[in-house]
């Protein structure tokens, strides 16, 4: 959905910069889980919580900063001078999604060690295996939704109020994603 979202809101190259910046951002995920990460969150209730409660509130973040900036996007993108973040920018934003992205978190913690085989080899190799061969699918999977997507905002662009409601609905995606993020974590501690 973050991918999808930035896609409307700036195009097809924002889109598939953010699914390849959140892509490196899992395969760091999955690196660390690999090397020793994993067992120490499975330890650890309240570091999984922070790393859970961190990752939603940056996506709340983004789109509060998407909103706030709603209209002075639709204005320059109607002047056809898109004021949108640096290809770094969007990079480095996709990445930190990534590596704070909660349900990667356990995903990797929890679904791969099931599929290790420790007479096979090294379980930190096969884990670095699995996350590599997850975040090629990731990548591709979300790449080719954002470029789908993204091709549809060409006619967006011609009218501003469409552009402030896209903007709108994108803002208002990233935070329910990360309320969707925080909320479970929330309701988890109070059972």
């Amino acid at each position: 959905m973050f991918v999808i979202a930035r896609a409307v809101a700036w195009g097809r190259l924002t889109a598939w910069l953010t699914a390849l910046g959140n892509a490196l951002g899992m395969l760091l995920l999955s690196v660390f889980i690999a090397v020793g990460l994993g067992p120490l969150l499975q330890r650890s209730e309240l570091l999984l919580i922070v790393v859970q409660v961190l990752g939603g509130i940056y996506l709340i973040y983004l789109g509060i900063d998407a909103l706030r900036h709603r209209q002075a996007h639709a204005d320059d993108m109607v002047k056809v001078e898109e004021v949108k973040p640096s290809n770094y920018q969007i990079l480095r934003q996709g990445f930190t999604v990534g590596v704070l992205n909660p349900k990667a978190l356990v995903f990797f913690s929890a679904v791969f060690p099931q599929f290790v085989d420790p007479a096979v080899g090294s379980i930190t190799i096969q884990l670095l295996i699995f996350g590599a061969i997850f975040t090629a699918l990731a990548l591709m999977l979300d790449g080719t939704w954002g470029i789908l997507v993204g091709s549809s905002r060409d006619w967006f662009v011609t009218s501003k109020s469409r552009l402030v409601t896209l903007r709108t609905i994108g803002g208002v995606v990233m935070m329910a994603l990360g309320i969707g993020v925080i909320i479970p974590v929330l309701i988890g501690q109070l059972k």
